[in-house]
């Protein structure tokens, strides 16, 4: 054979294996739709902590205690604040380790919301050490519990399909910034933001954080604001983030002539200033944060929908990728929707979805937007100045994925972006999501 045929076969070779760092596609091209479910503000330990084969809380019994601000050990946690109230529910001298928020609080009832901010979530994470959780939180010692969720589909479709326990949220803090990872892997810019969002508050007792800015000094927005387009929360209308303009996953995906939506619960209602008790959170939107997706344009009105409509393209044409968002009232944020409730919503779409014509040739991703507030024992990796922050679950449900399966691999939020990016051929959005692993560890 001479070098020119030599040659020739390796180019031929090379071109069926996949380029190096990426994922080997073999596989996905089956997968025709990829579905995200995307939860509220839970962390690993705080709901898989109990799942068999799992790296949950029976590897956490040397995990460093909790700490005061001097660096101590809590003789016991910091009782559960409700707001300015302590919780009766709970004892007031919880042990210093984690514990079972149902003895106290039960699945289907509501709990306090925790504190989950950019700058005071490093700060709780310590380092890798995870030990001023309870310090940091406006709920003291529930940032410790956690819950058994055996029985729930939840826990189901983690036992049946694969379950990821090395999954870290994207950017630390909260659910503003942490949507904005699932979409663009990127920062959201504001240069020229009031001096009074870049002000940290303290309580004027204790001198103990309470929020912490929600711009950088170099103008990008970190906490919870809203956006410029309709619909938002007309009680804080100076709180509105300018236009982005970064490309986004639905760029990538509209480009490339791949159909795409974003079902929210309760956006019909939003959109038309109906108030309803689904309770609508406009920063979990986060494709109205951009000057492509402003009302009256096209993009807007074909990629944008209620979650009725999500039933009705199950049946009429279902787009290649959809992110699902839950209103607020199912989305299992703590303090305004309890763990059986979100439950209950991720059961009815996904069952939905695999009593349908798509099923065969689906892939579910089911995760959260952050940890919001809660502990978690294993340390975030170091990429940059914006995370990964805590590890939180993430379950594949696909009749591709590895059944009874946990996955070791290390993921991010940019991870789904990864996912699609690769199994559609789209460029990449950031650095970050082109150096994410891309689930492939959950498929056969």
């Amino acid at each position: 054979m001479n070098i020119i045929r030599i040659g020739a076969l390796i180019t031929a070779l090379s071109a069926l294996l996949p380029a190096a760092g990426q994922a080997d596609p073999k596989g996905l091209a089956r997968i025709e739709h990829i579905v995200v479910i995307y939860l509220e503000n839970r962390s690993f330990d705080s709901l898989f902590g109990l799942f068999p084969g799992a790296n949950g809380l029976a590897n956490a019994k040397k995990a460093p205690p909790q700490v005061d601000e001097y660096g101590r050990p809590y003789p016991t946690l910091p009782p559960v604040m409700n707001g300015s109230q302590t919780d009766s529910r709970f004892p007031s001298d919880l042990p210093n380790r984690p514990f079972d928020i149902a003895r106290y609080v039960n699945l289907s009832d509501k709990h306090p919301d925790l504190t989950h901010r950019f700058f005071m979530h490093q700060m709780q994470i310590d380092g890798g050490r995870n030990d001023r959780f309870a310090q940091l939180s406006s709920a003291g010692a529930l940032t410790m519990g956690h819950y058994d969720l055996s029985g729930t589909a939840l826990w189901n479709y983690a036992k049946e399909f694969t379950l990821a326990d090395n999954f870290f949220q994207a950017a630390f803090g909260g659910s503003f910034l942490n949507h904005q990872w699932l979409i663009c892997a990127c920062m959201p810019v504001y240069k020229d933001a009031p001096a009074e969002l870049k002000v940290w508050k303290s309580d004027p007792v204790t001198g103990k954080p309470v929020s912490d800015p929600s711009v950088t000094e170099d103008g990008y927005a970190v906490g919870t604001i809203q956006p410029n387009y309709p619909p938002f929360d007309s009680a804080h209308p100076e709180n509105r983030l300018p236009p982005q303009y970064q490309p986004t996953i639905g760029d990538r995906l509209s480009e490339k002539g791949i159909s795409w939506a974003w079902y929210s619960g309760g956006w019909d209602n939003a959109v038309a200033g109906r108030k309803t008790d689904d309770n609508f959170q406009y920063h979990h939107q986060p494709f109205v944060f951009y000057a492509n997706y402003a009302p009256d344009t096209a993009a807007r009105a074909e990629h944008l929908k209620d979650k009725t409509k999500l039933f009705t393209d199950l049946k009429d044409g279902f787009p290649q990728v959809a992110f699902f968002k839950p209103a607020g009232s199912k989305n299992q944020h703590p303090g305004y929707s309890a763990i059986s409730e979100a439950d209950q919503e991720v059961k009815e779409i996904v069952e939905a979805i695999r009593s349908s014509a798509i099923w065969p040739s689906t892939a579910i991703v089911i995760t959260y937007d952050e940890f919001g507030g809660f502990w978690d024992h294993v340390a975030p990796p170091k990429i940059d100045r914006w995370g990964p922050g805590t590890r939180i679950p993430a379950i594949i449900v696909s009749p591709f994925a590895k059944k009874g399966y946990v996955d070791h691999t290390a993921y991010n939020t940019t991870s789904i972006l990864k996912l699609i990016e690769t199994r559609f051929g789209l460029t990449p959005l950031t650095d970050r999501d082109a150096q994410a692993n891309g689930l492939q560890g959950a498929f056969r």
